[in-house]
């Protein structure tokens, strides 16, 4: 079944189903937490962009979480070499990804002024470049001992 979502969803039919579930319930806790807000903003009044961002948030965690931790993304690893090197390429794609943030960031918004903006990016990087790498760790982890265990 073709639909508009189909170019975000992989080929392979395991994972294509995993994903569709996956959305599904980010949908439905989205719903309830929309239907919580509604009862919530009766009593205390918050600012609707507030809101918003805290539906889309919980959405997106939820779905992210349970896609990293369902073990689904490396189908491919199952021996102990092919682990150390999806590992070693998870190091490599994260360092690249930092190298070219920065670069691109000092395209675009200049050579920080100061002392504290600088602190600022690196902490940024620092952040974004371990919250990639350790979800992308977990993700193998998971995967590779669901995968020896199937064989």
């Amino acid at each position: 079944m073709k639909s508009w979502i189909t170019f975000l969803i992989p080929n392979d039919e395991y994972k294509e189903k995993r994903i569709l579930y996956l959305l599904a319930e980010g949908g439905i806790l989205l719903f309830l937490s929309l239907i919580v807000m509604v009862i919530w903003n009766q009593y205390f009044l918050m600012n609707t962009n507030t809101a918003l961002l805290i539906l889309v948030t919980i959405f997106l965690f939820y779905v992210t979480a349970r896609y990293t931790l369902s073990g689904i993304e490396y189908t491919d690893v199952a021996t102990e070499s092919s682990y150390k090197k999806e590992l070693k390429h998870i190091r490599t794609k994260t360092i690249s990804f930092v190298l070219i943030f920065i670069v691109l960031f000092l395209f675009i918004s200049g050579v920080p002024a100061n002392k504290t903006e600088w602190v600022e990016i690196g902490g940024l990087l620092i952040s974004v470049g371990f919250l990639w790498y350790l979800t992308s760790f977990i993700s193998l982890k998971r995967s590779y001992k669901k995968n020896k265990e199937l064989l």
